[in-house]
């Protein structure tokens, strides 16, 4: 049985999800963003107490196919930006219509529909996080950044960074590494 699951973004909703269905005494095959195979099928009752502990952690069951499919996309965008080893060589319109089995434009217009954003903006959003994951790293130049991410300038990165939060990445880092270095309350500097 496949179960599909809303806000499961990260590593750590992997584990959680793992724990709640080893909890309820089910059997996972596969757990990736967003959906879970189980060897079971669920009865109703396993359901609602399922989908109420997915609940308390801010995950949540889903049964609406466009939902489904939004989830999806996030899922695989978030998997391309994030979680890929490789320099964001491909379309991400192509990525999604190759990994989804859906043309491009039907993906946007259900996106749109169930989220109030674009594929576009989710898309740009994401890697403007990694950008700030990477610059918190400090492994990698901008210029470096900006070419693994597929910028087509440092001009362009920073531009793109600086409208999308307000500060510039050199500015971010900076207040970064204050945060880091700054002593916890309580604790003598």
């Amino acid at each position: 049985m496949k179960l599909f699951i809303k806000n499961m973004v990260c590593i750590r909703c992997k584990m959680v999800v793992r724990s709640e269905m080893k909890k309820l005494g089910l059997h996972s095959t596969r757990i990736d963003l967003g959906e879970v195979d189980i060897r079971e099928d669920l009865s109703t009752e396993q359901m609602i107490l399922l989908r109420e502990a997915l609940s308390k952690t801010g995950l949540e069951l889903m049964d609406d196919k466009k939902s489904i499919l939004a989830e999806q996309i996030k899922a695989a965008i978030i998997e391309l930006v994030h979680f890929s080893d490789e320099e964001l060589q491909i379309n991400h319109s192509d990525y999604l219509s190759e990994k989804l089995n859906h043309n491009y434009p039907s993906l946007a217009s259900i996106f749109s529909e169930v989220n109030g954003t674009t594929i576009e903006k989710f898309y740009l959003a994401q890697k403007i996080e990694k950008v700030k994951e990477m610059l918190v790293c400090d492994q990698f130049s901008l210029t470096e950044i900006a070419y693994k991410l597929q910028y087509s300038s440092v001009a362009h990165l920073s531009n793109q960074f600086r409208k999308m939060t307000g500060l510039t990445p050199s500015h971010f880092k900076i207040l970064k590494s204050k945060t880091k270095s700054a002593p916890e309350p309580g604790q003598i500097a």
